[in-house]
């Protein structure tokens, strides 16, 4: 299938009414296909349950929240349906190998984060599919006594061989035909700790010749001597995803079952077991469906769980919450808004067309939630003193507006004074064509004039040098009627604005500047490594100074920081004493391709 590349512009802010999915359940609940369902007190159910069923074995990341947005999403929006609607929190806990709490607890939060819960009324919708293990037990023993079922003692090689390919049909396993009695009580020895891991698994009977590899008798219970974070050492046989999930779905009595496009494939599976289960009467109609939506490709980023885990723990990135990973703790704490991924989702919308979204409409999505709202500060990130020669007085109190369209939040002040920090690039010592800001003078013509931003006109007299040439200081003079403001400050003309603060107020503090992962838009396409395509640059940290109202942001808060970008308190390391602050996205998308 050929992906289609999105992009968008700094304007675009269309959202997504209705898709295939919104119209699928629009006629469901038009025709009451689920309207009449109850549970067993015989209490109505909700025309439209969905679900949102992770796996605990990773932190959870962008991929992750376009379903979650669009599963409590829909039943939010759905709320108005017969009896209502939910979505399900439940977690496919079904490999203990590689399953943990902490995984768990972090995908939780992460739901929380983006603004769900799991709660209806009086009803907790939380779930795991370790509550079902007895069920799911039960339920593959009824498949074997309906000769649906049985133990296959081959090797996962042999298995694997025998399955065929797109071009050779499967061949059955010698063991396919064991009667139903033997499989029972070799099924039952599983159970009972008989076997070492491998020696059997259990297979569905359907078809070793059908078209779709899927149903070529899959396997669905297999030996695992393994812990399991929430059964503990009860259970040495575990079921699979495939025979697990529509099982969960069922017994939750789901509706809309919502899954990615790699699972087409494996839906008529998840009808059979259903079907199967439906005419054995310990199932009932309607049965859940499931419906498969495009999965998001998001360009420079990788959402492979595996390959995320690599970076962790092989050191190239600090953590599952590094503000460079896709993750959803990664996102949050490089500055991203649970709103703005809301924003992001609803501008990439749902479709079954496979597709790649490019990073800028991320980041788009971001500068377009923070611009209305975030304050405005200063920070100064290359910072070079300038000193006003003929500033003898005492501080000049200015002031600027926290946000230039919100006027209720009133204004900032800081203090002008001799000695400013201002930005090494706002000096030249040979200015080039051009160039607006502050240069000394040259061949008899007097220095440049600039303005201050919300203070005075400046008029740059000269320079300092270090003994290797660097430049060390600035020299200027100020018009003492030309502050912002002022009468008469409109009568000096000046081309250059530059932004400042008092090296005697302003304090030190550690910005972090993020870009992208990595340098090539696809790093795992075909063969790549793709650490060979990690960006060397995506992380350096500088000294700057801010101004001192910004060591009284709150971990989380975001800022613009006039002239460089959005800038945000960093979730943990940010304190009074210690600011720091992370590079959430830049006020335009400078990225060289």
């Amino acid at each position: 299938m050929s992906k289609e590349l999105i992009k968008t512009n700094e304007t675009s802010a269309t959202t997504e009414v209705s898709n295939f999915l919104r119209q699928i359940i629009d006629h469901d609940c038009l025709s009451q296909t689920y309207s009449n369902r109850v549970d067993s007190n015989g209490k109505l159910l909700p025309s439209v349950i969905t679900r949102f069923p992770p796996e605990p074995n990773g932190y959870l990341h962008i991929g992750h929240a376009k379903s979650i947005f669009l599963n409590f999403g829909l039943a939010r929006d759905y709320a108005h349906a017969i009896n209502g609607a939910r979505c399900h929190m439940r977690f496919d806990d079904t490999n203990p190998a590689k399953e943990e709490t902490e995984y768990v607890n972090t995908i939780l939060e992460s739901v929380q984060w983006l603004g769900f819960n799991w709660t209806y009324g009086d009803q907790t919708c939380l779930y795991y599919a370790s509550d079902y293990f007895d069920q799911l037990y039960q339920f593959a023993e009824l498949l074997i006594q309906k000769d649906k079922a049985y133990i296959d003692s081959q090797s996962a090689d042999e298995i694997h061989k025998s399955r065929g390919n797109f071009v050779d049909l499967g061949v059955n396993s010698p063991y396919r035909n064991r009667s139903i009695d033997e499989n029972l009580a070799l099924f039952r020895a599983m159970k009972d700790g008989q076997f070492q891991d491998g020696e059997h698994v259990l297979r569905l009977k359907i078809d070793m010749k059908h078209p779709n590899l899927v149903m070529r008798d899959p396997v669905i219970y297999r030996i695992r001597h393994a812990h399991h974070h929430r059964t503990g050492d009860k259970w040495c046989i575990y079921p699979l995803y495939d025979f697990t999930h529509c099982i969960s779905d069922a017994i939750e009595r789901v509706s809309h079952s919502i899954c990615t496009l790699e699972f087409e494939n494996n839906r008529p599976l998840y009808d059979w077991i259903l079907n199967a289960l439906c005419d054995a009467s310990v199932l009932s109609a309607p049965l859940p469906h499931q419906y498969e939506f495009a999965r998001l490709n998001l360009t420079y980023a990788i959402t492979s769980k595996r390959k995320l885990l690599q970076l962790v723990q092989d050191h190239h990135v600090e953590g599952w919450n590094d503000p460079r990973m896709p993750t959803l703790v990664g996102l949050r704490r490089r500055g991203y808004t649970a709103k703005s991924l809301q924003l992001f989702c609803d501008r990439i919308g749902v479709s079954k067309a496979d597709s790649w979204i490019e990073m800028s409409v991320l980041e788009q999505s971001l500068r377009d939630d923070l611009d209305p709202s975030a304050h405005r500060s200063v920070a100064v990130m290359k910072p070079l003193k300038l000193i006003i020669d003929n500033f003898d007085q005492a501080p000049e109190l200015c002031s600027a507006p926290i946000h230039p369209h919100l006027e209720e939040l009133g204004r900032r002040q800081f203090h002008l004074s001799k000695e400013l920090w201002i930005e090494s690039d706002d000096f030249m010592q040979e200015p080039v064509k051009g160039f607006f800001r502050l240069y000394p003078p040259i061949n008899g013509q007097p220095g440049s004039r600039v303005r201050l931003r919300y203070g005075f006109v400046i008029e740059c007299t000269g320079f300092d040098l270090d003994d290797h040439g660097q430049v060390t200081a600035v020299h200027a003079n100020y018009f003492a009627d030309s502050k912002s403001g002022t009468e008469g400050a409109n009568t000096y003309k000046v081309k250059g604005n530059i932004h400042w603060l008092s090296a005697e107020e302003a304090i030190e503090a550690e910005v972090r500047v993020y870009d992208r992962l990595f340098t090539d838009p696809n790093p795992t396409g075909g063969d790549k490594d793709f650490l060979n395509f990690l960006n060397p640059h995506s992380k350096s940290v500088i000294k700057a100074y801010i101004d001192p109202s910004l060591a009284l942001a709150k971990p989380e808060q975001s800022f613009q920081f006039e002239r460089h970008g959005y800038f945000v308190a960093d979730q943990f390391d940010h304190s009074v004493n210690t600011p720091v602050f992370n590079l959430s996205v830049g006020l335009k998308d400078t990225w060289k391709k």
